[in-house]
């Protein structure tokens, strides 16, 4: 999972790079194929592999995850 984002990143911006370089007259379609597949493909892709073994409760401003803060800045405060 990790080499398809990095290739498909790379096409993206490739594609991206070509249509502001080359003066072709399908260079505007480069650009919006690069942007569109960067934020509908590359994106999601890179989402789905950083959050797919986390808890997002961990994540969420829970009254126990505050609670938790609250001690370990107690603790920290200590030293």
């Amino acid at each position: 999972m990790k080499y398809l984002i990095i290739i498909l990143t790379i096409f993206v911006f490739t594609s991206i790079f070509l249509g502001l370089i080359l003066d072709v007259p399908y260079s505007q379609k480069l650009i919006g194929f690069g942007v569109m597949g960067l934020f509908l493909i590359v994106f999601p892709l890179f989402s789905y592999h950083r959050w797919k073994d986390k808890n997002p409760k961990d994540y969420m401003l829970t009254k126990e995850n505050l609670d938790k803060m609250r001690e370990n800045q107690k603790d920290e405060s200590k030293y």
